[in-house]
């Protein structure tokens, strides 16, 4: 299911959207919004798949809009100017909707965004859920999952375990990062590399994972709270 919201400041155009979308059975219409600031706020707070996104509003345009989300959700712009088509496809936009639209045509889009969307699926479930490390003489198959937290160690590197003992590897922490999955493992000290999901609290600069505490490094707080917030 597509979770998807609207943003109009025009009320008739998201009832139009609130129907085509109660009438399609792969996308759910959580939320409508005549203003960017309650759009913004929402985003905050709740991840989703899919924009159907106004282009010509008077505080912001859709545009303007789109690139100041923290989130980047696949898109559908609607618009009844026409000029704004190519500046649209050039954020990626699954698809542009000229207003006024029909049913058609919504749908036309929407099968878009289904196919992007069941891809991005399909891509992910055929990214490796593991890694190579060569350690202790030997080449080790690691399970991310199983990964808690990455100890730079001058030449080597230290990879906490959960409920095994660590691994020391002769690698470097640029590399360590490169071989783990973006979205799930961030650096937060120039000696520590932390797995996301295996975060149990963060207070002041300290992460705490498996009882360790782990120190967030000013230089990398910025783009640790980007991901950890999502």
């Amino acid at each position: 299911m597509i979770k998807a919201i609207a943003l109009d400041d025009e009320p008739p155009a998201l009832q139009v959207l609130e129907t085509f979308c109660g009438q399609v059975d792969f996308i759910e219409l959580v939320q409508l919004f005549t203003k960017t600031d309650s759009a913004f706020e929402f985003l905050e707070k709740n991840k989703v798949d899919l924009i159907f996104l106004d282009i010509n509003m008077p505080s912001l345009s859709g545009i303007d809009f789109y690139k100041k989300t923290s989130q980047k959700p696949m898109v559908i712009f609607t618009t009844a100017f026409s000029e704004y088509a190519v500046e649209g496809f050039n954020l990626n936009a699954i698809d542009y909707l000229l207003k006024p639209f029909t049913k058609v045509r919504f749908m036309q889009a929407v099968e878009k965004a289904k196919e992007h969307f069941q891809n991005a699926i399909h891509a992910q479930a055929l990214e490796p859920s593991y890694i190579l490390i060569r350690a202790d003489y030997s080449l080790i198959k690691l399970n991310v999952a199983d990964i808690l937290f990455i100890e730079g160690l001058d030449d080597y590197i230290k990879i906490h375990l959960r409920n095994q003992k660590p691994l020391l590897a002769r690698l470097t922490m640029k590399s360590m990062l490169e071989k783990l999955p973006p979205e799930n493992f961030v650096r937060v000290h120039r000696s520590y590399i932390v797995s996301l999901v295996q975060i149990e609290k963060v207070r002041n600069k300290t992460i705490l994972i498996a009882k360790e505490e782990i120190p967030l490094s000013s230089s990398y707080e910025a783009a640790f709270f980007e991901l950890f917030n999502k």
